[in-house]
């Protein structure tokens, strides 16, 4: 049987489509969703939280009108690999959103893995960074039998985990590179699934399209 990220592949290759999205935070206090729908937007990637102690306020608002407004949405956790370890993080993800259900609607978690706020690879070896992302897919799988989405940049991937090829088999790549490319794939994933294209969308959060059709962006949310 074809895994879904096969699926996916030939999808893409058949159809050559994209399906617009946008992700959001609380730092976006005010959202037009149903404007966005209206536009054709049909996916949105919302903050649940981060480390091990934050929960983003506006997280149950934005996940209920993204709901209402009839969109396929999701859910994603900033990661903060110096401090506590992958597998409580995914823990606490799942236990404040970040969990999935075979609803049709509901896109797998999303691990936000970036520089921080010092822009380093938080203290960690590449080895060690490998290990500490390993650790947060196993427990999210585990709690939810889906593979995360892992969002990153080709840089720091490059960097902070030395390019590892360990996750492309299974959990779809989300790429952020602001431009009018996606330019260069990292860590053996042969695509993206999701491309994080501008931090500017006209009706709130950053901008991204989905790699495919409507269908296959409902299979990804099926499971």
């Amino acid at each position: 049987m074809k895994s879904l990220l096969s699926l996916l592949i030939f999808g893409v290759g058949v159809v050559n489509a994209a399906v617009q999205g946008f992700d959001i935070s609380h730092y976006q206090s005010s959202v037009n969703f149903a404007a966005a729908y209206s536009s054709g937007a049909r996916f949105v990637i919302i903050k649940a939280t981060e480390g091990n102690t934050y929960q983003d306020p506006s997280f149950s608002s934005h996940y209920t009108s993204a709901t209402s407004a009839g969109f396929i949405r999701g859910a994603y956790h900033f990661a903060r690999p110096d401090g506590a370890s992958g597998t409580t993080q995914a823990s606490y993800f799942v236990s404040h959103g970040g969990g999935w259900s075979a609803d049709g609607i509901t896109l797998p978690g999303m691990l936000d893995i970036e520089y921080g706020p010092d822009s380093s690879c938080y203290g960690l070896s590449t080895s060690a960074m490998v290990s500490w992302i390993s650790d947060f897919v196993s427990q999210y799988h585990s709690l939810t039998r889906r593979y995360p989405m892992i969002y990153s940049t080709n840089d720091w991937w490059t960097t902070c985990t030395g390019n590892s090829k360990a996750f492309s088999a299974n959990s779809p790549l989300v790429l952020a590179r602001y431009g009018s490319s996606v330019g260069a794939i990292p860590g053996g994933w042969g695509y993206q699934t999701i491309w994080q294209y501008s931090d500017s969308y006209a009706y709130g959060g950053d901008a991204d399209t989905f790699n495919g059709s409507l269908d296959n962006l409902k299979k990804l949310a099926t499971g």
